[in-house]
């Protein structure tokens, strides 16, 4: 996969006639960013937790106890010798340059994607043992999944049964981007009351009206999905897929998950078969759903992929050629979260306003995001909005209580 993402990256630069790209790239060694607090405290915690998360053996902790260590003294060190899996010869290659400096100094992106390669390995994921294909992440995901919380989402559903398929989009597509305020979304967009004392988050750019354009109702096209998180998201995610099936915005859709766990809460097929069934077991509009989401799959409706690609630490203007040919063939992808937006645009210092559709234009046919704000990198902002936003004094881009729907031709 190295030889064709870097040839991707050569044939890409010259198509565009662009040249290098000027924008710095996000790094972590800004005091105070968010990027650095992510490096320096979301990911000692998070190896802490996974120890945690099972009984693992021996070597498993000693394994994490010198990645603790390693992102403490702040030495970015290889993949072990004892980690000789699929993909060592790539990160050996993807790596070179930042073996042996500062976590802090490599780009923010491959840092966190290097992260969880080594988080996976120390615990066996990719091993011959019997630690082999355990999600690490797997308790806290399925814990949410049987909350109360998605009880209350999914009875939701039922009041959107009967409502007109344009009110109904509209709220499965706001249900789909909120992902964990899936509740509020459906409610809000059914009509009903909003939550004593909770405001509904801001969208700081809105082009549902051109999505729905490149979906028009009769359209024997394909959509590809490319999902983000398990759980409360991802649940909103089959049911958007089920309304584009059933109201004939789409003949078929692909929906692409990640091959190994990352992200903590990024989903990967076996988090779609738990969704499904908790869908199935669901009384009401939502078993309904499941149902008719299973029979889907079954006929080649739904089909769900994945590709290495997604574990890569690149952006999708690196993409290969073979994952580029299947987004091409689809009449829209749809590109969910925070890191895929990130990969879309460039996970670089852009200015708020810059266009959308300019740094989205590699992508390989008509491409919408739908994401909340969690991370620094935003673009395709109207002036007035971003002046607005930033009078504010809010953390608007990183706290996820704001949103945005952008998509291009």
């Amino acid at each position: 996969m190295t030889e064709k993402i870097h040839r991707a990256r050569g044939e890409e630069s010259a198509r565009r006639g662009t040249g290098p790209v000027r924008a710095p790239v996000v790094r972590s060694d800004e005091l105070g960013s968010f990027a650095r607090g992510v490096l320096a405290e979301r990911h000692p915690a998070l190896v802490r937790q996974v120890r945690d998360a099972f009984p693992y053996g021996r070597r498993q902790h000693e394994a994490l106890d010198v990645l603790l260590a390693e992102i403490t003294d702040d030495v970015v060190g290889p993949l072990p010798a004892e980690d000789d899996d699929h993909d060592h010869a790539h990160w050996a290659a993807w790596g070179q340059e930042y073996f042996g400096g500062s976590w802090y100094d490599a780009p923010f992106l491959w840092a966190e994607n290097y992260f969880y390669r080594r988080l996976l390995g120390a615990v066996g994921y990719f091993g011959t043992g019997p630690w082999r294909g355990v999600d690490p992440f797997a308790p806290s995901k399925r814990a949410e999944l049987r909350g109360e919380a998605v009880e209350g989402e999914l009875r939701a559903l039922d009041a959107l049964a009967d409502a007109p398929a344009g009110r109904r989009g509209a709220a499965l597509l706001h249900a789909s981007l909120w992902g964990n305020r899936a509740d509020l979304g459906f409610r809000i967009s059914a009509g009903g009351p909003a939550e004593s004392g909770v405001v509904a988050p801001a969208l700081v750019a809105d082009d549902s009206a051109t999505l729905w354009q490149l979906l028009p109702a009769g359209s024997p096209a394909t959509v590809a999905v490319v999902a983000d998180n398990a759980g409360r998201e991802l649940i909103p995610d089959l049911v958007l897929i089920d309304h584009l099936l059933g109201h004939g915005h789409a003949e078929r859709v692909v929906l692409y998950v990640k091959p190994s766990p990352y992200f903590v809460s990024d989903a990967m097929t076996a988090d779609v078969v738990d969704c499904l069934r908790r869908l199935v077991e669901a009384p009401g509009e939502a078993g309904r759903t499941g149902e008719r989401l299973w029979t889907a799959m079954a006929a080649g409706a739904v089909e769900v992929r994945t590709h290495p690609f997604f574990c890569a630490p690149f952006p999708y203007e690196e993409m290969p050629d073979d994952l580029r040919k299947e987004f091409r063939g689809a009449a829209l992808t749809i590109l969910k979260g925070d890191l895929n937006y990130r990969r879309l645009v460039g996970d670089r210092r852009w200015g708020a306003t810059d266009s959308f559709a300019g740094l989205t234009a590699h992508f390989p046919g008509a491409v919408a995001a739908l994401r909340t704000l969690k991370s620094d990198v935003v673009v395709g902002l109207e002036p007035g909005v971003l002046d607005n936003l930033e009078r504010s004094g809010a953390a608007w881009r990183t706290s996820g209580t704001h949103a945005l729907i952008q998509a291009r031709r």
